[in-house]
């Protein structure tokens, strides 16, 4: 019962935070993706994915920072996703959450219903890191696999641009970079 209170308690008072990325495709200045973080469904994967946008948390692994800023979209698939998150490897195969090298699904509540949600990428159960998506298209397939826990609030011209720059195996055409990003206050 407390934690039902609590909850909701939660979500009526707290507004949502919004993140940012400022895009470059081949270097060139692209625009600026505004998100939403539903911290009132998703409180945990969204302060994960906050923290890594504004780059305050140190790696209890490497010791070394983690943050968004400069990594790169390194999978990128038309009419269905872009991701990105892979900060430490670059190319798909790592990423770290501020909760250590991975954390569990929060919950599966909200569904991928519509383009320019944002949901975490994982390697199965409970093995969220610092990769995401964002669909291009609603993915219900998705849905009971990976945590949705934002939306784009605002560019999604942008990630129609990034969407452009992919192939159906993925393999980015353009080098698609988070330039800097954010919290907006």
């Amino acid at each position: 019962m407390f934690t039902k209170l609590f909850r909701f308690s939660f979500s009526a008072t707290t507004k949502n935070p919004k993140v940012f990325f400022d895009i470059t495709i081949n270097n060139a200045p692209s625009g600026r993706i505004i998100f939403e973080l539903f911290a009132d469904v998703t409180p945990k994967t969204a302060e994960n994915f906050r923290k890594l946008c504004i780059g305050d948390t140190v790696s209890k692994i490497s010791g070394k920072t983690l943050h968004y800023k400069g990594s790169a979209f390194h999978r990128i698939i038309p009419s269905f996703m872009c991701q990105g998150g892979d900060f430490t490897n670059h190319n798909g195969t790592g990423g770290e959450s501020i909760y250590g090298r991975t954390f569990p699904d929060e919950n599966f509540t909200l569904k991928h219903s519509t383009p320019g949600l944002l949901s975490m990428a994982n390697a199965g159960p409970n093995t969220n890191g610092s990769q995401f998506f964002i669909t291009t298209v609603p993915c219900p397939w998705l849905n009971g696999n990976h945590t949705v826990f934002g939306k784009v609030a605002s560019g999604l011209e942008v990630l129609n641009a990034i969407e452009y720059c992919g192939t159906q195996q993925g393999r980015p055409q353009k080098n698609v970079v988070i330039y800097d990003c954010g919290e907006l206050k």
